[in-house]
């Protein structure tokens, strides 16, 4: 991983201008039932990095695919890219779990025949039909890479790690806490409050309804007083924590393996309450003009050696559990480092990102819709 950790912004900017349709039904296109012949091109729309020519050119030679990358700088983007053009544009798109729901239910992006990618089988359970991006069964992308929202902690302060998100909202900590600044923080504290609160009745953090949402917007408007600096880069809360600004706050792998390599002495754990956590997945466009290059796309970055080198090159977790051994290979310790060989438990306590929508899930369709988390953000922040 490049050390400004170019898509820290992409990730935080995390803005849905654009609503999910209101009649909320999948696309009907159908999937490919076999790889054909490839055509030849490949146009794909990723986070910046994620097509590198270490991995594309390999690729290209191997199935005459020659690859036309779009970086996109957000997931709003993301989802404007692949509508542009009457949504033929381009093939392949790495959506996170904040726009994906959002291609989905807007016709964007078509079933993946699962059978067709022979690396699924190995991968992480947890991703292998995840609610963001599979709806009633059926596959609209395969998972890629993924990290947790950490707690991390400065171990001279915190002699033994703390066991609750509850020190990001505790007054001793004010001036040192630090957060990202990114609505989907929200989930981050409600996922604390369904612990906390249980009488609020949050059981998903991504799905609350206004009476939740007031609870939860309550806690981050005190938690706001408390905060040394909302961060928008890896790099703002990896010099926080190096200066002695801030002793706690949420984080990710990536802040912490950089801190320890500089000698700074912290630590990061996944409190009892559990952790969310992002998580990418490769979509194919319901219009895609190039299918076949498409899933010879998606099984090339879903092998073990690519996704261990992608997972080194941006700091993340491969989904696909036999990248552990490729990833040591090139970086010793690289595996357990970034929990790629965590046990079940550990995925198990992770909610990962979705797009918050109106439909709760349980029958009923009084949730508030990301429009509205991105209203209460700006509300918390004052």
């Amino acid at each position: 991983m490049k050390a400004d950790l170019k898509r820290d912004v992409a990730r935080l900017l995390l803005g849905v201008s654009m609503s999910l349709p209101m009649v909320q039904t999948a696309a009907a296109v159908q999937p490919l039932q076999a790889i054909g012949k490839g055509e030849g091109v490949l146009n794909v729309v990723a986070w910046e990095g994620y097509a590198q020519d270490d991995w594309v050119k390999p690729f290209e030679a191997a199935t005459g695919c020659m690859v036309n990358a779009k970086y996109a700088g957000s997931s709003d983007e993301m989802v404007a890219l692949m509508r542009s053009g009457g949504g033929g544009q381009y093939d392949v798109v790495s959506a996170s779990g904040d726009a994906t729901l959002r291609l989905i239910y807007g016709h964007n992006v078509q079933p993946i025949n699962i059978a067709l990618i022979p690396a699924w089988k190995n991968f992480i359970p947890q991703l292998q039909s995840p609610d963001f991006n599979t709806v009633k069964g059926v596959h609209y992308g395969v998972s890629y890479e993924w990290g947790p929202n950490t707690l991390l902690y400065s171990t001279k302060v915190f002699p033994t790690a703390p066991t609750s998100w509850s020190v990001i909202y505790n007054p001793k900590y004010k001036g040192q806490i630090t957060v990202p600044d990114n609505p989907i923080q929200i989930a981050d504290a409600a996922l604390y409050l369904s612990k906390a609160d249980p009488s609020l009745g949050i059981t998903d953090p991504y799905e609350l309804n206004q009476t939740q949402m007031n609870a939860v917007v309550a806690l981050l408007k005190t938690q706001s007083g408390l905060i040394k600096k909302y961060w928008a880069l890896a790099s703002d809360e990896i010099q926080l924590f190096t200066s002695g600004d801030a002793v706690v706050g949420a984080a990710w792998p990536y802040q912490t393996n950089t801190l320890q390599a500089a000698k700074v002495a912290v630590a990061d754990t996944i409190p009892a309450e559990g952790a969310t956590g992002w998580a990418d997945t490769w979509m194919i466009s319901a219009k895609a003009k190039h299918p076949n290059c498409a899933y010879e796309w998606i099984n090339w970055v879903t092998t073990p050696k690519v996704q261990a080198e992608q997972a080194i090159y941006f700091g993340e977790t491969p989904a696909n559990t036999l990248a552990c051994k490729e990833m040591d290979a090139e970086q010793p310790g690289a595996c357990a480092q970034y929990h790629a060989n965590a046990p079940a438990s550990y995925f198990d306590s992770i909610k990962f990102w979705k797009t918050p929508l109106a439909d709760c899930g349980n029958g009923k369709d009084d949730c508030l819709d990301y429009s509205a988390w991105q209203r209460e953000w700006q509300n918390i922040k004052g």
